[in-house]
C-alpha cells in the first residue's frame, strides 16, 4: 500500500474502533451507525483511496471544492452528502451529485432544491438542520432552523416534488445553553426526531457528531456521524 493508504486504513480503524466501542457502551448494534467521511478540502485521489478501504458516504461542505472532485470519483459506489450552508445559486450544481442535503434550514431553499431536482430528474434526500443555539425561533451561527420551526420546514419538504424527507442534523453548538453539553445537545436532537417521525415515520436519519464528539452522538442515538479530521488528518493551512 502506498503511505497515504497505509495512513487512512489506520485512521479509519481507529474510528471504526472509537464507533463499535460506542455503539457497545450505548447497548446499540454497530450496524445502527453509518460513517461519513468528510472530505473537504482533501483531494479526490483521498476519496477513491478512501472508497478503496471500503467507505460508502462521503460529504462535502463547499459546492466548488465538491463539483468536480464529484466528477472526478463519478465511476465509485459512493454516496455523496452536502452538509455546508447552502447558497440558491448553487443549488443547480449540488444536486447534480448530492444524493443527501443536510443543511436544509429555509423554504426558499427547499423551494429552488425541487425545482433543480424535477429539472434534473432526480430525488434528492433532505435532512433539516437543526441549531441548537437559536432558541425557539431564527437561525444559528452556523445555520440551521431553531427547533420551533422544524415541524413546518419538514412538512414544505415532504411536500415537494423531488426532495425526500430523511431526518435530521445538528452541529453541537458552541454558544447558548447547549455549549460544551454535547450529550444534552444530541439528546434534543433526538427528542426533536421523536416528535418529526409522529408526521413523517420514515424521516429515520439523526446525523450528529464529529471527530471530537462522535461517542455522545452514538450514546444519544445519532445514525449517522459525520468524520473529517481523524480520518484524514488536519490539514496544514495555506500560506
Amino acid at each position: 500500500m502506498t503511505d497515504r493508504k497505509t495512513e487512512l486504513a489506520a485512521n479509519l480503524a481507529n474510528v471504526e474502533q472509537r464507533i463499535t466501542a460506542a455503539c457497545a457502551a450505548a447497548g446499540r448494534e454497530r450496524e445502527e451507525v453509518t460513517l461519513i467521511v468528510v472530505t473537504k478540502t482533501y483531494p479526490a485521489s483521498d476519496v477513491r483511496i478512501l472508497s478503496e478501504l471500503g467507505v460508502r458516504h462521503v460529504a462535502e461542505n463547499r459546492d466548488q471544492d465538491a463539483a468536480p472532485k464529484a466528477a472526478a470519483c463519478a465511476d465509485l459506489p459512493l454516496k455523496w452528502h452536502f452538509v455546508g450552508q447552502l447558497q440558491t445559486n448553487k443549488v443547480r450544481s449540488v444536486v447534480g451529485y448530492a444524493d443527501f442535503v443536510q443543511s436544509i434550514d429555509r423554504a426558499r431553499l427547499v423551494s429552488a432544491l425541487s425545482k433543480e431536482a424535477g429539472r434534473a430528474g432526480r430525488e434528492v434526500g433532505c435532512l433539516i438542520q437543526v441549531a441548537l443555539d437559536a432558541g425557539e425561533s431564527g437561525r444559528g451561527e452556523r445555520g440551521g432552523v431553531a427547533p420551533g420551526g422544524v415541524e413546518e420546514l419538514a412538512g414544505l419538504v415532504a411536500g415537494s416534488p423531488g426532495l425526500r424527507l430523511d431526518g435530521l442534523m445538528t452541529v453541537a453548538p458552541l454558544t447558548g445553553e447547549y455549549a460544551g453539553r454535547e450529550q444534552a445537545a444530541f439528546g434534543r436532537l433526538m427528542d426533536l426526531s421523536t416528535d418529526l417521525r409522529r408526521a413523517h415515520p420514515a424521516a429515520t436519519m439523526v446525523s450528529a457528531g464529529m471527530s471530537a464528539d462522535l461517542e455522545q452522538a452514538v450514546a444519544a442515538g445519532a445514525t449517522h456521524v459525520r468524520v473529517g479530521t481523524a480520518v484524514l488528518g488536519v490539514r496544514p493551512r495555506l500560506g
